[in-house]
């Protein structure tokens, strides 16, 4: 568990922080750079969770933030293939959960004919926000993985949520009626 007694260590004023192993890797590791992105990405969601109504949805939101410090633990911890693993992992069932949210929100759905442009609601242009910052954390986690091993299962948690997200920006858009649709080529002149 954590215990934060004192904020400031002073053990990064030179560009440098330790992995959950306590190795020693400058600010700027692609390790570093995924689960950072992962933390901004979170913060994103909390401002998403300002907008929503109390309820259900939020809890969901809060229990999506929680894997989300999961994620963070997992990714500042490296994995070593095919060896044994106590340390907190995402794990399928929580993929899976928003697999099954995703479908529960998608069947009130109207299937798509154009590409969405972000916007619409308030909570919609959130939930755009934090799509894509999801896709950006998502692709540095990909990175990493092509450099060190990475547990696939964050690589697929990232990837369905980035997905869960779009889902509920819709819901968010008045079950999509309120889509703002991408009219290709609209501006140009014949």
């Amino acid at each position: 568990m954590v215990y934060l007694s004192k904020i400031y260590t002073r053990v990064g004023d030179k560009g440098h922080t330790a992995l959950g192993t306590g190795v020693m890797v400058s600010k700027d590791h692609p390790r570093i750079e995924a689960y950072g992105t992962v933390d901004e990405f979170n913060s994103n969601l909390g401002m998403l969770a300002c907008h929503l109504p109390k309820g259900a949805d939020l809890d969901f939101l809060r229990s999506i933030q929680n894997d989300l410090f999961d994620l963070g633990a997992d990714l500042c911890v490296p994995s070593v293939d095919g060896a044994p693993d106590s340390r907190l992992r995402i794990r399928p069932e929580q993929w899976e959960r928003l697999e099954k949210k995703i479908d529960e929100w998608n069947e009130k759905l109207a299937p798509l004919n154009s590409f969405i442009l972000p916007g619409g609601s308030v909570v919609s242009s959130w939930l755009h926000i934090c799509r894509t910052v999801c896709r950006r954390s998502e692709r540095l986690v990909v990175q990493l993985a092509s450099l060190e091993s990475v547990n696939e299962h964050a690589i697929i948690y990232l990837n369905r949520l980035s997905d869960l997200l779009f889902v509920m920006a819709r819901v968010y858009n008045n079950n999509g009626a309120d889509d703002v649709l991408w009219a290709p080529g609209k501006s140009q002149t014949k």
